[in-house]
């Protein structure tokens, strides 16, 4: 039983059919750069940051690259919403060969979640309209808080799905459908 299996709400990584087309073409039309992760500061943003494939950080002498990625566009795709002028891509880390996918949570059940870190919880409609989001800083309970977070997203019967981005980047994190 993983990590995972615990929580009312689910973290999403990308899924394996998307992670198959980004490691040929990304969702700006590049094609796949991969490179290996290094500690000695080359490429600086590399180590420890979030592989959106399997929910963790990245560590050295793994084989990554840095994609974009539209995550609400490739929701929309297949549930036949039109998100109109909110869909966005931006860039995300993935393994440059296919993975196993997440295998539990790093501390907790919420992937990401260093205490004290600023996210956004921006909340969709089922056309993929924003609908609300909040400010979220996460607390030293990371788990408990994200639960509440959540709760109080989906309280929303608006809300189909709720995408969590780090405040500083703007980067997504991770998708939470409506359970």
């Amino acid at each position: 039983m993983t990590a995972y299996a615990r929580l009312a709400f689910t973290p999403l990584p990308i899924p394996a059919d998307a992670l198959a087309e980004l490691r040929v073409l990304d969702d700006s039309g590049r094609e796949l750069r991969p490179y290996t992760a290094r500690e000695d500061g080359v490429p600086l943003e590399c180590v420890g940051s979030p592989l959106r494939c399997c929910l963790r950080s990245i560590e050295p002498g793994e084989r990554v690259a840095l994609v974009s990625y539209a995550p609400l566009r490739r929701w929309a795709g297949a549930t036949g919403a039109d998100p109109g002028a909110y869909d966005e891509a931006g860039p995300v880390f993935i393994h440059a060969e296919e993975c196993g996918g997440p295998q539990g949570a790093q501390g907790g059940g919420y992937p990401f979640a260093r205490p004290g870190a600023l996210r956004t919880l921006r909340r969709y409609d089922a056309e993929g309209r924003i609908v609300g989001g909040r400010l979220f800083e996460i607390p030293e309970g990371a788990e408990a808080g994200f639960e509440r977070a959540f709760e109080e997203a989906f309280a929303d019967p608006e809300v189909a799905l709720v995408h969590v981005r780090s405040l500083e980047y703007g980067c997504f994190q991770y998708e939470v459908r409506r359970p």
